[in-house]
């Protein structure tokens, strides 16, 4: 039961990441890749560590603090750089099919590390997921914008970010607590973030913004940025690495559905064949046939 709590946790943090993704597209036009991402984890942080403080959040012990910052600059500092150009080259609904890969990359990751065995199952149920991510991009390619494939393979080489902090944050959440890694890890890359921003002069771009761009900041901030990853690290701390990460498969489902209405993005046939083979392989690589006890075969 433990494992499906966490499973449904995570379906609710990739829903909300979904709706990120159709705000940071929206906002695109307004800021570069790294003044989106100082929004979304400026904010993110200023909501997190109250919550953290408030609650006394087990913080990461003295000897880990180095590996949780690490894992949060290459998470929030350098995965949403990456991810925010992807989604200003494709739309939301393709970015989002793409980051739909993590679960692939989260269970070749941790086979290869030895943290989590593969079995059929996961490997059949992802595989089902992927080709049909696979699928519904090559059977759209025509309709996308130009030069999406840019911002498709971008996504997925962002996503071994994201495939390495899953792996190698169970342990550190295990000897803290979720929130506390989190905070750390996020204040971590909000911090870098805004140095580089200062240093380049990317933060100058929230000056422009009307009263739109800043009610979609804010809610990419507490919705996509707080809320959201604070759910994903509580799956982390109940369910495996790869259930967690092959929630991420209904990311693009809110994504299409929000962005027809802010960008006017179209919800195509191959987008819904590929998704139908999304949640079977959700399914499948979610749920184990039950074991029969040896007494019961007695």
């Amino acid at each position: 039961m433990g494992e499906w709590i966490g499973v449904a946790i995570a379906l609710v943090s990739s829903s909300l990441g979904g709706t990120a993704a159709a705000i940071t597209r929206y906002l695109a036009g307004n800021a570069d890749p790294i003044t989106l991402a100082i929004l979304r984890w400026a904010i993110g942080f200023l909501c997190v560590l109250p919550v953290a403080v408030l609650v006394r959040a087990k913080w990461p012990q003295r000897e880990d603090l180095p590996a949780v910052a690490a894992l949060g600059f290459a998470f929030f500092g350098v995965f949403f750089v990456l991810y925010n150009i992807a989604i200003s080259y494709t739309t939301a609904a393709r970015a989002s099919l793409a980051l739909a890969t993590l679960p692939l990359s989260t269970m070749l990751v941790g086979a290869v590390l030895g943290i989590e065995p593969l079995t059929k199952r996961k490997s059949i149920g992802v595989s089902i997921a992927v080709l049909g991510v696979g699928a519904a991009l090559a059977s759209g390619l025509a309709s996308a914008p130009s030069g999406a494939w840019r911002g498709e393979l971008i996504m997925i080489a962002a996503v071994l970010c994201m495939a390495f902090y899953n792996v190698w944050s169970r342990p550190l959440i295990r000897r803290s607590s979720a929130l506390g890694f989190l905070t750390v890890g996020m204040g971590t890359g909000a911090l870098a973030l805004i140095v580089v921003g200062a240093m380049t002069g990317s933060a100058a771009a929230l000056r422009d913004f009307g009263t739109s761009q800043w009610i979609a900041g804010i809610y990419l901030g507490i919705a996509g940025g707080a809320l959201a990853f604070i759910l994903w690290v509580l799956a982390l701390e109940r369910a495996s690495p790869t259930r967690v990460a092959n929630t991420m498969t209904v990311n693009p489902v809110a994504a299409a559905v929000l962005a027809t209405q802010l960008v006017g993005e179209p919800i195509t046939p191959n987008l819904v064949v590929g998704l139908i083979a999304v949640f079977a392989g959700i399914w499948i690589a979610t749920s184990e046939p039950k074991q029969t006890s040896s007494a019961t075969r007695r």
